[in-house]
């Protein structure tokens, strides 16, 4: 079996797991709730093949869904991300994506961020539309998304930063 594939799959359990044991217990003044889950989406191989892409965020998202019984909103922003990335990949990094020559062990703390930032407020974007579904919720939909964003994103730059491997 290919290494790649060996990680790939490794990574989808740990942040699966992670996700449901850990962080949907995590509950900050009643709303805000941490995604984790989301890196697995936003650290695949920029190489691989984007459809490839769509159907493993589905099913992560859908696996998500099953524990939470969230009726497939989290499947929805999922998909919703991963076919949105090569554009949120060309705008935080420009020519490194235009060049297919992202590795994302290797590259600079900033664009980094600003494409955590952006893959994560437009999943908890449609997330919290889908959950609440009402434009009456509008600024429900856009607190939430704000403050679960904010939070998931700080996690997620600890967790990449301490999962990382400088390989320069």
């Amino acid at each position: 079996m290919n290494s790649s594939l060996i990680l790939n799959i490794s990574r989808f359990i740990m942040l699966v797991l992670a996700q449901v044991i850990i962080f949907n217990n995590v509950n900050f003044y009643g709303y805000i709730n941490p995604y984790i889950y989301i890196l697995f989406i936003a650290f695949f191989p920029v190489r691989d093949n984007r459809l490839t892409l769509i159907f493993v965020s589905f099913l992560i998202g859908l696996t998500i869904d099953m524990f939470l019984d969230s009726g497939g909103m989290h499947a929805a922003a999922s998909v919703f991300i991963a076919y949105m990335r090569p554009l949120l990949l060309r705008w935080s990094f420009g020519t490194l994506y235009e060049h297919q020559t992202i590795r994302f062990t290797t590259i600079d703390f900033g664009p980094k961020i600003s494409y955590l930032i952006l893959l994560t407020f437009a999943h908890h974007l449609v997330l919290f539309t889908l959950e609440f579904f009402s434009i009456s919720k509008t600024i429900l939909i856009l607190q939430k998304t704000l403050f679960c964003g904010i939070f998931t994103v700080i996690l997620s730059i600890i967790l990449s930063i301490i999962f990382s491997r400088k390989t320069k």
